[in-house]
């Protein structure tokens, strides 16, 4: 992989470290503030690839709908799920319930990224 896949891994990395407790936010507003609007495969392919070492809390990034869909991630297990709720998220049938009001939106919360 060539520095620049893994600078925008990094900074994928640096934003998911932002996520509050008992928040979630998804791969495609990750994407935006990042400056690739299209680029919500390349998020979720950097998620897939957090180092073991890293502390990146993976389970607090969904898909836009509030689907886990990043959750065969985690060891084949109900992990994602069991974490979030543990943040006191609700999760029925793989989706977490009042999606809209545990959305953290990057580009709301930090306002314009400064290394673009």
């Amino acid at each position: 992989m060539d520095n620049k896949g893994k600078d925008f891994f990094e900074q994928v990395y640096e934003i998911v470290r932002q996520v509050p407790y008992g928040r979630v936010t998804s791969y495609g507003a990750i994407a935006r503030y990042l400056g690739t609007t299209r680029g919500a495969r390349m998020v979720g392919w950097a998620m897939n690839n957090v180092p073991d070492r890293e502390d990146v809390p993976a389970h607090r990034v969904v898909n836009r709908m509030g689907l886990l869909t990043g959750k065969h991630h985690f060891g084949g297990t109900n992990l994602m799920q069991q974490l979030l709720e543990n943040e006191g998220l609700v999760i029925i049938e793989d989706r977490v319930q009042e999606f809209e009001k545990y959305f953290w939106d990057p580009l709301k919360e930090l306002g314009e990224p400064g290394w673009h």
